[in-house]
């Protein structure tokens, strides 16, 4: 196993975990290296420019504020999501720019930061390059891929760069759905069990529980805040946020409602909370993505407040499991809208999901495998084509049906005994094919689908 649970589940900020976050990251990974080379102060200008999906819908999606804070050396687990934009446009309007936030240099917005519509690189569609120069040298060159869920490559010269393995040995690695059923059979443990023991090859028990719950905390205050707050959201279509409308609604009539279906009126709520907030550029867990980012805190939520028996234990197995499945994705597929559409961003949270509640409700290995095949397999070919390049129209919705068919998928499964047609493994295959497939317009462009057909207000 080479992805850590902390590595699916982060804390940043929305919009985009792949358009928002990763291009954050790797602003400031660049900012960083110039400082750590002691060069930092010799820098006079600096150009960034963000390519294919980044390029097409950077502005919707944050991208361009991004650069300039991660230049500016903020992270996205900590970077004050209030005065993050006021920044970005005061160094826009000021014309200047503290690198690492060491040494203030000229900048032009107009210039100095660009977003190519038309023009990918080759590796992966979410490219990004950062040159340094000192007057008319060139003092340092690099490229970055941000490839789903916050993760970034360096561009090592090889054409095809990859995550870099974690060189912690685990008790039980894994890569496949086969692999880590093998090793549950093998070895007579759940699979919440073989992740823990993975992540305690890292760091002591204690902190992997307190890690955990902390990535909990952060996914309720997320659900709080969008369950408190009222408007529209940012971006010019002009969203009515309805979260907060839905939560009075349903506390009012708790007392009194006999609708056996009022559980998933609730889930639908939790779902729309978190990416409401994700949608104005609130903190959100990327779980695995942030267009993706509500799904298994609804899920979650749902068994805390329905399922009798959760407690914190429960919460941490149920994240342990899910961050198990999304492994395999991140290791054999890919988690990125624009590389694959969203069945890579919803579905595979989908998929997570299912299978992590498959576990509580007492699910076997088998029964888990197989909720997150069929939280995959429906919703193999699904398309990313958000109107206007925001993280809004179709995705906040796209969430909460998804939640719903989390719980259906785990319930599904629950009623067999683990058999089934097709593997796990075999819908990540045909979920990465598919990609392959699918038209650009259709991978987070903004060039199709939705994204054409429904005019902007």
């Amino acid at each position: 196993m080479t992805v850590s649970v902390f590595d699916l589940f982060s804390i940043g900020i929305g919009p985009s975990s792949s358009h928002t976050v990763g291009p954050m990251r790797a602003a400031k990974r660049f900012a960083v290296a110039l400082a750590e080379s002691d060069r930092l102060t010799e820098v006079t200008r600096i150009r960034a420019e963000l390519f294919g999906s980044l390029g097409a819908t950077g502005h919707g999606h944050g991208s361009y504020n991004a650069v300039l804070l991660g230049l500016e050396g903020e992270d996205p687990e900590t970077v004050d999501t209030a005065s993050g934009p006021r920044r970005a446009a005061e160094a826009v309007t000021e014309r200047n720019l503290l690198l690492a936030g060491k040494h203030r240099i000229p900048f032009n917005g107009d210039t100095d930061l660009v977003l190519h519509r038309r023009k990918t690189l080759p590796f992966h569609p979410n490219g990004m390059t950062f040159t340094a120069w000192s007057g008319d040298e060139v003092l340092e060159s690099r490229t970055y891929y941000s490839i789903g869920g916050g993760f970034v490559l360096d561009d090592d010269g090889s054409g095809s760069p990859a995550v870099v393995p974690d060189p912690t040995p685990v008790p039980y690695p894994f890569r496949t759905g086969t692999e880590l059923l093998d090793l549950c059979t093998e070895h007579d443990l759940p699979i919440s069990k073989i992740a823990l023991a993975n992540e305690v090859a890292r760091r002591p028990e204690h902190e992997v529980r307190a890690g955990l719950l902390r990535i909990w905390s952060v996914m309720t205050e997320c659900v709080r805040n969008g369950c408190a707050t009222t408007g529209v959201l940012p971006g010019g279509l002009r969203v009515r946020r309805r979260a907060a409308d839905l939560s009075r609604e349903l506390i009012a009539e708790a007392p009194a409602n006999t609708d056996p279906l009022a559980a998933m009126d609730w889930v639908t709520l939790w779902a729309l909370a978190v990416n409401e907030e994700n949608a104005s550029g609130g903190r959100v867990v990327t779980a695995p993505t942030n267009g993706a980012a509500g799904i298994i805190p609804a899920v979650l939520h749902y068994a805390a407040k329905f399922v009798p028996g959760v407690h914190d234990a429960k919460i941490v197995d149920f994240l342990l499991v899910a961050g198990a499945l999304g492994s395999i994705y991140q290791q054999t597929a890919s988690i990125s809208g624009a590389e694959v559409g969203c069945q890579g961003e919803v579905g595979t949270a989908c998929s997570m999901a299912a299978g992590a509640l498959a576990e509580l409700l007492g699910g076997t290995p088998e029964q888990v495998e197989n909720a997150a095949e069929i939280g995959m397999e429906h919703h193999l070919g699904l398309t990313c084509d958000p109107v206007g390049g925001l993280v809004q129209i179709p995705c906040i919705e796209r969430n909460a049906v998804a939640s719903v068919k989390a719980i259906t998928a785990a319930r599904l499964a629950l009623r067999g005994d683990g058999r089934h047609t097709v593997s796990l493994d075999k819908v990540i295959k045909t979920m990465m094919q598919t990609g392959a497939d699918m038209k650009i317009k259709y991978k987070e462009t903004a060039r199709g689908g939705l994204a054409v057909n429904i005019v902007e207000c």
